[in-house]
């Protein structure tokens, strides 16, 4: 048997207070490909501390979130110009940046743009894109429409993009679905919910912005309901049909949801707005038809302090976790999740609780962790996420928006802007029974190959250990890590992901460094850090920190997390889908979920490494990992004689 050795080695001053650190071999199996041995455990040593702080940038364009505590915190604007879309009634399309982007933007090269430019994720083939829309099943195939500007990789002239899929991941590009040409939408079609009928029928409400810049719904129907594809749309012609009620304003009224059915055989949906500019709401309206409507008494449910509703989603979930309900499944067993979309903290919060299908009030099960105040959909980059039920497969399945984090300027460079989140199935999480579960669905593993795995190997304090798996830039990681105490852990009140991966503490922070170079100055940490409390529990967060992810000055970069539930019997774990400039992190099988949207300038294409890394100061870690590349999606327009 070989000698084992590390594998992109590179070799650091220890800290003062740590010794230096002998190798230990980590063993590595290749499923079909025999037993290998390989990589020890490596010195790093200028810790973290050290090393990041030797590689830093400038300090305020790289400012840590602020205890996650305080969701809005941590999205406080970089820039004094007002972000484009606000001044037209809508959240901001723009990146705030500190800087002048002409004076900073960095010397990106063509080669980077398309690197950085994701192989498996959703995006068109050029120009801008944001919230999901109306996403169903019909006849076969997976349909996705989406806010798409043809014109320009900048937010305006939102018409609907349209895209199919049979296996929800290699997506055919297909014409335009949606585009403004009357008066009720001319500044915008903007965005929308598909129905199923049970009789197969489908019908599309969505928000157009009028030629007098009033927000407005409309509904809108297949030309043709036998054609797979959905290719034509009708408007009606009595649109719209909703219009901003009294004490509405005419700005903050958008983004209908998915119908459902009462007890009593009328349709239900809500749409969000907002009453005395600060308390978030959900009107609820009924119909028969989908062309009449009326507003229901009261609200479905409302929070002080959180302002507009965006994007409301509304769906059933059952108790024991099993399988994906249908929009209008009610009855014993089942909870209903309410997410919101806050337009003052671009941060999707979501809540579960008790729906009154008599009255048509919605009650959470915490009160303290209400829509807006509580657990968020996604603690990374994300918004305006849209849920459908997949009545082929009996599952949830979650769409959400990656907005930018780069300027403007670069992103016309680039010729195209924003990406959605892989399609993630939705369950309750009937172990903890506080929490929804996310999870890639499960067609991405078509896209694995060359898998490899490591088993139990031992990160010390202080140390990193790089993973020798080829190319790092398409994963879907599995890793797995339990803790030997080294020294007695005091009470460390004050440790959270706000701190980031650099400051050490007994017990954390550990887990991976993603997209990082062999020099260590790019590097994206993902990872766990425990924490004692006062009262004598441990408290774990699950954390990205995007700090050190990029040398572009211009590119905005955050520390994201939140504590995640992690059971008695449980180890750490988490799932991490690399997808070049994009990672999608899944804490303890989805309980916690965190999207980074980064930008190297070294740690791409074949300079792009994995490593594990232990900056903890009392433990050693040990840690199992399964790792895959993933092949291209090759996503394309359909061919012109397929239409």
């Amino acid at each position: 048997m070989d000698t084992p050795h590390p594998s992109h080695a590179t070799y650091y001053t220890p800290l003062p207070e740590q010794p230096s650190l002998d190798g230990s071999p980590a063993t590595r199996r290749r499923p079909l490909k025999g037993f290998v041995v390989i990589v020890g455990s490596i010195i790093f040593l200028v810790s973290l501390v050290g090393l990041i702080l030797n590689q830093s940038q400038e300090p305020s364009s790289t400012s840590p979130m602020p205890n996650n505590d305080n969701p809005s915190s941590q999205n406080e604007s970089f820039s004094k110009r007002m972000p484009r879309g606000v001044a037209e009634g809508v959240s901001a399309k723009s990146n705030p940046s500190l800087f002048d982007d002409d004076e900073v933007s960095y010397n990106w090269t063509n080669a980077m743009f398309s690197w950085q430019r994701t192989s498996y994720h959703f995006q068109p083939e050029k120009n801008w894109m944001n919230d999901p829309d109306g996403p169903l099943f019909h006849m076969g195939w997976y349909h996705l429409f989406y806010q798409y500007n043809p014109d320009s990789a900048v937010w305006g002239n939102i018409t609907w993009g349209h895209a199919v899929s049979r296996d929800l991941i290699h997506w055919l590009y297909l014409p335009l679905a949606l585009v403004p040409d009357h008066w009720y939408d001319i500044n915008g079609v903007w965005t929308g919910s598909a129905t199923r009928l049970p009789d197969g029928q489908i019908v599309m409400l969505y928000t157009g912005d009028t030629d007098e810049s009033v927000q407005v719904q409309n509904l809108a129907y297949p030309a043709n309901l036998s054609d797979p594809l959905l290719l034509d749309w009708v408007k009606y012609e009595n649109n719209p049909v909703l219009v901003p009620p009294s004490g509405i304003e005419t700005d903050e009224y958008r983004d209908p949801t998915t119908a459902w059915a009462g007890p009593d055989g009328k349709w239900r949906l809500t749409i969000g707005p907002r009453v005395n500019t600060t308390i978030g709401i959900a009107l609820v309206y009924q119909t028969t038809n989908f062309t009449t409507y009326e507003l229901l008494d009261g609200v479905l449910h409302a929070v002080p302090g959180t302002g507009t509703w965006e994007c409301v989603d509304f769906y059933p979930v059952a108790i024991n976790g099993s399988i994906g309900l249908d929009t209008s499944a009610g009855g014993p067993g089942i909870k209903h999740v309410l997410k919101a979309s806050l337009d003052d903290t671009k941060i999707d919060h979501y809540a579960i609780g008790t729906y009154d299908p008599v009255n048509d009030k919605w009650t959470p099960d915490n009160p303290e962790e209400d829509v807006g105040i509580g657990l968020r959909v996604d603690y990374g980059r994300y918004y305006a996420s849209k849920s459908f039920f997949d009545q082929y497969r009996k599952r949830r399945i979650l769409w959400g928006w990656i907005n930018e984090t780069d300027t403007e300027t670069d992103d016309l460079r680039k010729g195209w802007a924003s990406v959605q989140t892989i399609p993630r199935t939705v369950l309750f999480d009937n172990k903890t029974g506080t929490n929804i579960l996310q999870w890639p669905v499960e067609e991405i593993e078509s896209l694995r190959y060359n898998s490899t795995e490591f088993e139990k190997i031992v990160i010390e304090p202080g140390s990193i250990v790089p993973l020798d798996i080829g190319t790092a830039t398409q994963l879907d990681i599995f890793a797995e890590f339990e803790t030997e105490l080294l020294a007695s852990a005091t009470e460390e009140e004050g440790y959270d992901c706000s701190v980031g991966a650099v400051d050490r503490s007994t017990l954390g922070p550990f887990g991976l460094l993603v997209l990082a170079d062999d020099s260590l100055s790019e590097l994206t940490p993902i990872f766990f850090r425990p924490t004692n409390t006062a009262n004598g529990t441990l408290t774990t967060y699950f954390c990205a920190d995007e700090t050190r992810s990029s040398l572009a000055r211009e590119v905005c970069k955050q520390v994201y997390g939140s504590s995640v539930p992690v059971l008695e019997d449980e180890k750490l774990s988490m799932r991490v889908l690399v997808d070049h400039s994009i990672v999608e992190s899944f804490g303890q099988g989805g309980r916690r979920v965190i999207t980074s949207r980064i930008y190297p300038t070294e740690a791409i294409y074949g300079a792009a490494r994995l490593y594990l890394f232990n900056n903890a100061t009392g433990v050693n870690v040990t840690a199992t990992l399964k790792i895959w590349q993933l092949n291209s999606a090759f996503i394309h327009p359909l061919p012109l004689d397929k239409i």
